[in-house]
């Protein structure tokens, strides 16, 4: 095998990977490479806005990974979209930018002994990731690679759901990722002058300038190289040849919450009875790797609309087609921004200290593409407000299927286990038909589609959740962080792997616990950091 030699290998060009990469490349001193199995960004489908639809639907530059048929879901699989691209997930997510709430790190300090991870210890890190066009109060960055755009819908859906929250008695902030969190605003995306800015946009391509980084795409990690308790590299398939790559100073795994712990147990550290089962030698036995698996649950209320919204009179295929070549080649029009009208977070029950769920208002479905009667009927005219438990109890894993890395790992997410989170979704449920009840919603409404009219006991809403919930696609937890002594900790504060030098594992499996809201801008927060404390010493 063919031998390279730098000082850091950073694996997985995603939020994360993108992120610390750059970071330790301002350092002129060390070199540092980026494995990245998936190949480049540069397709219109990713930078347009609008296009993500379409990207998400058909599981473009993806994994492809689906869980394990779920219990508690009447086994159903559920799909598990991760980015095979450059930019990872971030090139292919919904692109809503959220913080979440200073009690959630408050609360990895409290809870889990993290030193550093209370919110006055991150701030720094989300201002210097952040350029935030109204930055000036409450916190905010202005001057990071991250460029923010507030979403400034043109549908007549969106202020009369704004006025239904207020009839409903929720209330309204300026900024959610402020200092006031709660309450319904306009939602915050990482959108650059009409085009998706993701973390290889931000970071990764400006820092590719430096004669000392480097980006190795198409290339698969099949394991950490480990000699005597040091990682000293990563074995890759690169255009179908190995590759051996010898890490000087440390190997950094960014391939995110599924394929981090995965190769970790590939590489010999992990449960020793996983690793038994499949005949992989021990370099540390670490029973956290692959366990506490947790997203954000997702349910839906759908509804007709009396009147017809712009995107739809928009997707006419030759209206459409205007719009993208609008969207790509000026950064302006429909295409170049995305169907969503407002988010908040909000409390299920009043007796909650802090919120609990975050609500979505899409002014137009999933479904929603292009159409030309008589040929392609045209979809139907629909909204949505889209339910996510924030703070869900339901813990699932991540297991090997085979010693061969070219195997997709089993993936458990164990939706619905836990009970709380079933009572807390049909409350949640109820919440958003009772927003839909609302006088200034009603005028646009014909009716409700789903779950329907005559979805209305307890038992046909259980039925109702258990065949339609889905993740928000914001996994967390496989390789988490956690004090001394902690048995479950995969991850020291510096996001070390306990009992490995030279390797750590810099992405969302770090989280002991999940934010309240989308995760890429807590990931990217958590790159800064790590990086900082890399380059600190």
């Amino acid at each position: 095998m063919k031998l390279e030699e730098y000082d850091y290998i950073v694996v997985g060009s995603g939020s994360a990977g993108c992120t610390v990469a750059a970071r330790l490349a301002e350092d002129g001193h060390a070199s540092v490479l980026v494995v990245e199995a998936g190949g480049s960004d540069r397709n219109p489908l990713i930078s347009i806005p609008l296009a993500w639809g379409l990207v998400f639907r058909h599981r473009l530059f993806d994994w492809d990974y689906w869980t394990e048929p779920e219990q508690a879901l009447n086994g159903r699989r559920i799909e598990c979209a991760r980015g095979r691209v450059i930019g990872g997930s971030s090139s292919v997510n919904g692109m809503v930018y959220a913080r979440g709430i200073a009690q959630d790190y408050d609360g990895w300090r409290e809870r889990w002994g993290l030193e550093g991870w209370d919110f006055n210890g991150v701030l720094p890190y989300f201002q210097k990731s952040e350029s935030w066009p109204k930055a000036g109060h409450g916190g905010r960055g202005n001057h990071g690679p991250l460029h923010l755009t507030e979403l400034q819908p043109t549908d007549p859906l969106v202020p009369s759901f704004l006025e239904a929250v207020r009839e409903a008695g929720f209330g309204r902030t300026d900024d959610y990722n402020g200092s006031d969190a709660v309450g319904f605003g306009a939602i915050q995306a990482t959108i650059y002058q009409g085009r998706r800015w993701s973390t290889a946009a931000a970071y990764l391509r400006p820092a590719l300038g430096r004669p000392n980084l480097r980006l190795r795409t198409r290339a698969l990690a099949m394991r950490v190289v480990i000699e005597r308790g040091r990682a000293v590299g990563v074995e890759c398939i690169v255009r179908g040849k190995r590759q051996l790559l010898r890490a000087r100073k440390e190997v950094i795994l960014s391939a995110g919450v599924f394929n981090s712990p995965q190769l970790l147990m590939l590489s010999g550290v992990g449960p020793a009875d996983e690793l038994a089962r499949h005949s992989i030698p021990v370099h540390a036995a670490l029973s956290g790797v692959g366990q506490n698996l947790h997203d954000h649950l997702a349910l839906e209320v759908r509804w007709e609309r009396r009147d017809e919204s712009p995107l739809r009179r928009a997707l006419r295929i030759d209206r459409a087609a205007r719009a993208v070549l609008q969207a790509y080649f000026f950064g302006n029009g429909i295409a170049s921004t995305m169907p969503l009208g407002a988010i908040g977070l909000v409390r299920s029950r009043p007796e909650l200290e802090h919120p609990d769920a975050q609500l979505l208002l899409g002014t137009a479905p999933l479904t929603a593409k292009p159409y030309l009667n008589p040929f392609v009927r045209p979809y139907v005219n629909a909204f949505t407000v889209k339910g996510m438990l924030v703070k869900p109890e339901s813990r699932g894993r991540v297991r090997l299927r085979s010693a061969d890395p070219t195997q997709a790992p089993m993936i458990e997410q164990r939706l619905l286990s836990a009970a709380p989170d079933l009572r807390s979704s049909r409350v949640l449920l109820e919440m958003i038909r009772a927003l839909g009840s609302q006088p200034a919603l009603q005028r646009h409404i014909a009716r409700e589609l789903a779950p329907g009219p005559s979805v209305i006991s307890a038992d046909s809403m259980e039925a109702y959740l258990r065949s339609t919930v889905s993740t928000l696609h914001h996994p967390v937890g496989t390789c988490r962080m956690g004090s001394e002594g902690d048995e479950g900790a995969v991850l020291d504060a510096r996001m070390r792997v306990r009992g490995i030098d030279g390797l750590r594992v810099i992405d969302a499996s770090g989280m002991p616990e999940i934010t309240r809201g989308p995760i890429n801008g807590p990931v990217i927060m958590m790159a800064e950091k790590a990086a900082a404390d890399i380059l600190s010493g």
